[in-house]
């Protein structure tokens, strides 16, 4: 197994960052701070807000040193009957029981995927990248295994691949293909995320979603990834992940 690359002692970050990566508030919190005099580096006082720092820098909170928490990225086949949620109060399994074990961090999902829905999921402390990936700007495709209660009508077919008008707006899709399992199985690929869209596009046209699963995420897949299991993206997902979402 690889083994995980800590942050070296030189690397710079902005100040509001590490501290928004310590877990403190959030950056434009953190830059609150600063101005208020509340936030020192190395035992001087900060008052630039984009001044960058290194990790081996001491860097103090209202008297209080803080570390910056290493980011880490977790990816889970998600199964049924688990709902997308920090936690539930009708007692439902929720995806945050699958990977309590993957890391000490604390982790939140990227988006959600429906409770019988099925698939790819990502989990990080990444508060950048997580905003980046559910923000429809950056393009993130994703993949979906459909399987219908019929099978797909090519009048159907065509209409789904020139774009469905909905309530709210038409739903777009970059690609829809037959599966070679049986005309009933669908593949869709597309990258606007509203809500249940994929779902809401077949329903338009009165059929029932009996499975969706979603079979890649903005470039991962689920290759020997087990339903229900989890791993730690390697180095080189997360730079690629990074270097997708630039």
């Amino acid at each position: 197994m690889e083994e995980k690359k800590e942050h070296a002692p030189t690397d710079e970050i902005r100040l509001n960052k590490y501290i928004s990566n310590s877990g403190v508030c959030s950056r434009r919190e953190a830059d609150k701070l600063i101005e208020q005099g509340k936030v020192s580096v190395n035992g001087k006082k900060a008052t630039e807000l984009g001044m960058k720092v290194q990790f081996k820098d001491k860097v103090k909170v209202e008297g209080k040193e803080i570390q910056p928490e290493k980011l880490v990225y977790v990816l889970l086949n998600k199964p049924k009957d688990f709902i997308t949620t920090m936690s539930d109060e009708k007692d439902r399994k929720t995806v945050m029981q699958l990977v309590q074990k993957a890391c000490p961090q604390r982790i939140y999902p990227v988006g959600r995927l429906d409770r019988n829905t099925t698939g790819l999921l990502l989990f990080t402390n990444d508060g950048d990248l997580a905003k980046k990936l559910s923000h429809p700007s950056f393009n993130v495709k994703k993949m979906y295994e459909v399987t219908l209660d019929r099978p797909l009508a090519e009048e159907d077919f065509i209409a789904i691949r020139n774009g469905v008008k909905l309530d709210d707006g038409m739903a777009k899709v970059d690609n829809v293909a037959i599966s070679v399992e049986g005309d009933h199985i669908v593949g869709v690929e597309l990258h606007i995320g509203k809500n249940r869209i994929v779902r809401r596009i077949f329903e338009h046209f009165g059929y029932l979603v009996e499975r969706l699963d979603r079979v890649t995420y903005a470039g991962l897949t689920k290759k020997d990834l087990p339903r229900g299991k989890w791993r730690i993206l390697t180095p080189k997902e997360v730079v690629h992940l990074k270097h997708f979402m630039t």
